[in-house]
């Protein structure tokens, strides 16, 4: 059986303390590094969002002022003043009441 083992992966000598310290110093830096990496790219993306939503909105002013104006000349057409924005939610139960001398089919 010894005779199909490859040669390259015969296990040598374990390595020493130093070794084993030098490997764990190597991995922490490698991991700090990723770490800084990760947020240096996290702020990138950040900021060239923030970038092109406010691009987006700066281009689209002049559409929505345009669909504001559409929309006052609408209710203007429809014979009433433009209405009034109101942000104010009303809610409330009604019963709706049916004559009584109405034949339901």
């Amino acid at each position: 059986m010894e005779q199909f083992r490859n040669p390259q992966f015969r296990q040598g000598t374990q390595p020493g303390p130093l070794a084993k310290l030098a490997a764990f110093v190597l991995s922490a830096g490698f991991l700090v590094l990723a770490f800084m990496f990760s947020l240096v790219a996290l702020a990138v993306v950040a900021v060239l969002g923030i970038v092109l939503g406010g691009w987006l909105w700066w281009k689209t002013r002049a559409m929505r002022k345009q669909m504001q104006e559409m929309r006052e000349a609408a209710a203007e057409q429809m014979g009433g003043e433009p209405a009034a924005r109101s942000d104010r939610v009303i809610e409330g139960e009604f019963i709706r009441e049916v004559p009584t001398d109405r034949n339901p089919r």
